[in-house]
């Protein structure tokens, strides 16, 4: 696919973990660059440099140029940013540093055992190891920030995405895989409710044993359908309570240590939370989750009512859409005739996404296993039998499909994929644009970098004016 969005520098997440680069030999704590306000030292250096190492291998490549080096240009630029929005009074959300240093501090001394290990290891009481990660984790927020207003500022027309896509050559975008637009009804069993009551008292049964003495951990493993966190029993990362969605959420803040909540119902399914402990906004906790469950007859109900309803369509009774309006229970879907598109998606997982992201053009990869498998099975108009399905969060219903085209493989053109296009000339503009500005920054800023260094190395040259 196209690259849709452009991502921000990529600064180094701060973690302070040991260092794994070897030190050269220093008297002192050398300072190695000046950029307006802020020095970089060499330990910072060192630094960063460990971490480029890191992520190099973690992603299996390795590069001619010393790491260090990178390391110092990437710093220095992140400092350029820094005191640029300074300068241009740019804001950031400190709340949200605040957390973040005190879920990664939280995430140390689990890892080390208590905090008097962790300032054994870093050789510094609690709150100076906190100040120090809030000072670094700042100055990466202000950076951040001031790159986002560089590049907001920067639009396109369509005239630049017409001559973008004819300057480029034609086989040099990558091929847009297979795509479908397809129709759905969806039916979710009307023994939803007695479904939903068995799965209470399931949980119910489970929090009794709970308060009966068994280990909250023990029952997590052996009947929480959250794989990532029931291996862990139940246990999930710290994090602000506003993190997970709202009835789970308040359930969560009226806690108490070790204490059980009642069954809480969110779109996932149906939970049992236990609050392991509170650091100021992050919340410890467990919790088990369950589904409801159906049985085969249930299920056969609902595709029979679901196969009724195709046959009314099939039979010309009925208008597909108007069978979406009236039966579906896809409250997304059903207001456009049943048509498919990647909306639900995009408000759950990037709520951010520009309006003109919602697309009905489905890629092959997107679609779920069961919706693939009975699309390619179905000539364009064709109505697909009942099957049974999930929803977006794993939900168990059953559908129909109707499919309405099918998008070969294609290299991108700007009668059909122009949104993909103006994502790609945008970014690219943006790309040159920020680069245009750095070194504009990089002139009317105070610059000095250590004669040791060795600037020919640097991809922007302009730092060694």
């Amino acid at each position: 696919m196209l690259k849709k969005t452009l991502s921000l520098i990529c600064f180094a997440t701060l973690s302070f973990a040991t260092s794994t680069f070897s030190q050269e030999q220093f008297v002192a704590d050398k300072v190695v660059a000046v950029v307006g306000n802020s020095a970089i030292f060499y330990s910072d250096l060192v630094d960063m440099g460990a971490q480029i190492d890191k992520q190099r291998k973690e992603e299996g490549y390795t590069l001619d140029r010393d790491v260090k080096n990178e390391a110092l240009e990437r710093l220095m630029l992140q400092k350029l940013l820094y005191n640029q929005a300074l300068i241009d009074s740019v804001e950031i959300q400190s709340s949200n540093i605040e957390m973040g240093v005190e879920e990664n501090v939280q995430k140390i001394i689990a890892d080390l055992g208590s905090i008097s290990a962790v300032e054994k290891k870093y050789e510094k009481p609690i709150y100076e190891i906190k100040k120090d990660m809030i000072t670094q984790y700042e100055e990466m927020s202000y950076a951040q920030s001031m790159q986002q207003t560089v590049q907001d500022k920067i639009k396109i027309t369509p005239g630049e995405v017409s001559r973008y896509y004819k300057s480029l050559p034609k086989d040099s975008l990558p091929k847009i895989p297979e795509q479908y637009v397809y129709a759905q009804i969806t039916k979710v069993p009307t023994s939803t409710k007695e479904a939903k009551q068995r799965t209470k008292e399931t949980l119910l049964g489970l929090r009794e044993r709970i308060v009966n003495g068994t280990r909250f951990e023990v029952l997590a493993r052996m009947y929480s359908i959250d794989q990532s966190s029931a291996l862990r029993g139940g246990e999930m990362d710290p994090c602000p309570a506003a993190n997970y969605v709202k009835p789970f959420a308040d359930a969560l803040i009226k806690l108490k240590p070790n204490q059980v909540s009642e069954v809480i119902e969110t779109e996932f399914g149906f939970h049992i939370i236990q609050l392991i402990g509170q650091k100021g906004d992050l919340y410890h906790c467990r919790h088990i989750l369950i589904k409801p469950v159906f049985s085969n007859v249930e299920i056969l109900e609902t595709n029979t009512t679901l196969d009724s309803i195709a046959n009314m369509i099939k039979s010309d009774s009925i208008s597909f859409a108007e069978a979406a309006l009236l039966h579906s229970d896809d409250e997304y879907s059903k207001q456009n005739g049943g048509i498919v598109s990647n909306y639900e998606i995009l408000k759950a997982y990037y709520p951010m996404a520009r309006a003109n992201h919602t697309s009905t053009k489905i890629s092959k990869e997107e679609l779920m296993p069961t919706e693939y498998r009975e699309l390619q099975n179905l000539k364009i108009g064709e109505i697909s039998e009942s099957f049974k399905s999930n929803d977006l969060h794993g939900n168990m219903l059953s559908k129909v499909v109707k499919l309405i085209e099918i998008i070969p493989s294609h290299y991108p053109n700007l009668e059909n994929d122009y949104l993909l296009i103006e994502e790609t000339a945008l970014a690219d503009k943006k790309d040159q644009g920020f680069q245009e500005w750095i070194n504009k920054t990089i002139s009317s800023m105070y610059i000095r970098i250590d004669t040791d260094v060795d600037t020919s190395l640097f991809k922007n040259q302009n730092w060694a004016k």
